[in-house]
Formats: structure tokens, sequence, C-alpha cells
């Protein structure tokens, strides 16, 4: 009986998971800006404002080459 991958991905290259990880960071980080740019008072403007800044951080800190922090943020 074959045996099942543990990394369904295991043939995709990492730069392909390190696309799809900054494509969902930017939707998200778009999605949050908008919010806070829409919001109609400040300290919900300021939230979401914050939580785009969060997200731009957490990119930041992912290596490009973990392929398994990468999936971590993509499936979270």
């Amino acid at each position: 009986m074959p045996k099942k991958p543990t990394d369904p991905y295991e043939n995709t290259p990492t730069a392909m998971v390190f696309d799809a990880f900054t494509e969902a960071s930017d939707e998200l980080i778009g999605l949050l800006t908008h919010r806070s740019d829409t919001a109609i008072d400040p300290d919900t403007r300021e939230a979401w404002w914050q939580q785009a800044i969060a997200v731009r951080e957490a990119r930041r800190a992912v290596d490009p080459q973990d392929r398994q922090a990468l999936r971590e943020h993509i499936c979270t």
C-alpha cells in the first residue's frame, strides 16, 4: 500500500508557497486598510489600522525559505 505524503505540497516549489503567502497577506492588508479608511469613528479606524500593521509585521517576520512557517500563516 502506498504511503501518503506528510506534505501534500511537497512537490510545490517554495517560491510558489511564498507567492501564495504574500498574495494572501496583501489581500488581508488591503481589506483591513479599507475598513480603516471607511470607519466612521476614530477608535474603530485606529483598531483596523493596527490590525493591518500587525499583519504586515507578521509577514516581514516570516523566513521566505521556511515552508512550514509559510504554510502555517496561509492556513490560519
